[in-house]
């Protein structure tokens, strides 16, 4: 390592040291963490912030406090205790991924990157963050705290997502051969609490003194982004069937894809074009006397924002099907756009 490297990476580590965020999933610096921990919390927080996940973290350690635990829960228990935290496919892999531990590993998580990244659900980040935090290996994860703080540091003037390999080429050249995992830490603690994302709070920087961004007198400029794309529309069709006992129709979708394994009301596909009624009345779930809601519900995902219209009729008795009342849909796996639909009911019959 140049001089430069080693005086930023070390005055980074000193900062950590006497600063470090307290959270659940970390260890006394002198304790090694265990692997379980990091990698719940990891798969917890990616796109999700850290005060959502404190306390569902608690929640799933009390509940499954070892992978074997985990591995034993049947995965409506998984998908109903992630309920709130969104991109289900996380829950999906978490699940799997605690069997294939206990199948293959006898329990014990593999500690190189390489093994990781072959567990279903572990990509790159996640891999390097086990590696590193929970093994102590040499391992660089890249998560958005650290690619901020390292395009400011050395003013990085190709846009995002361009400039991601030649971001990992300098977070690499950084890490140490020791304290790998504290290193990542500290780059992420240095994003979450000086180095954020509108407001750089340069005067507390460990590292100012390296850092290009702040000479040119405008951290906020970086990282530099190549221009979003406008988040199509969709539209779909959901169709609320009550009995008279009040039990409701539901559906588990398919294990893959959007919301998969989750209870969901029947609906139509989700496109681009607004259903028809000819349309729309060839994939409801049964003949009947439809009524529609005047106001659609909206749900925005993270690709596309979602329009369902959704039509209500009464049956007498069911037929074939999963049917469930209202009061007890907190024990399903309901993600949040049905739970919108339910509540955007209930105020049309209580109404």
């Amino acid at each position: 390592m140049s001089d430069r490297i080693n005086n930023l990476t070390e005055e980074l580590l000193r900062w950590y040291d006497i600063h470090r965020r307290s959270l659940p999933w970390r260890n006394s610096p002198d304790v090694r963490p265990d692997p379980y921990n990091i990698w719940l919390s990891e798969v917890m927080l990616q796109q999700t912030t850290v005060a959502t996940v404190i306390s569902y973290y608690g929640k799933f350690l009390a509940r499954w406090p070892t992978v074997a635990k985990l591995a034993d829960a049947s995965l409506d228990e998984v998908l109903h205790a992630w309920q709130g935290l969104g991109y289900y496919a996380r829950a999906r892999n978490l699940h799997k991924c605690a069997q294939v531990i206990v199948a293959k590993y006898d329990g014990h998580f593999p500690d190189s990157v390489a093994e990781l990244l072959s567990l279903p659900g572990v990509g790159s980040y996640t891999a390097a963050a086990i590696s590193a935090i929970a093994f102590g290996h040499k391992a660089t994860p890249i998560d958005g705290n650290i690619e901020r703080v390292i395009s400011r540091i050395y003013a990085i003037a190709e846009p995002l997502p361009k400039s991601k390999k030649l971001v990992r080429t300098h977070a690499e050249s950084l890490t140490p051969d020791q304290r790998a995992g504290d290193f990542a830490q500290a780059l992420m603690d240095l994003g979450a609490t000086i180095c954020r994302p509108r407001f750089a709070d340069c005067g507390f920087c460990p590292v100012l003194d390296n850092c290009r961004a702040s000479k040119e007198e405008d951290p906020a400029r970086y990282p530099i982004k190549s221009p979003k794309r406008k988040r199509p529309n969709r539209y779909g069709v959901v169709f609320w069937v009550e009995r008279s006992d009040g039990g409701v129709l539901v559906r588990r979708r398919p294990d893959r894809g959007l919301l998969g394994g989750m209870i969901v009301f029947p609906t139509t596909e989700w496109c681009e074009q607004i259903w028809e009624f000819e349309s729309w009345m060839s994939h409801a779930p049964l003949e009947g006397k439809w009524i529609e809601l005047v106001d659609p519900v909206i749900h925005v995902f993270t690709h596309f924002r979602l329009e369902l219209s959704i039509k209500i009729t009464e049956v007498v008795a069911g037929g074939n099907g999963l049917w469930c009342h209202p009061d007890n849909f907190d024990q399903l796996a309901l993600p949040t756009v049905m739970k919108k639909v339910a509540k955007a009911v209930k105020k049309f019959q209580s109404s």
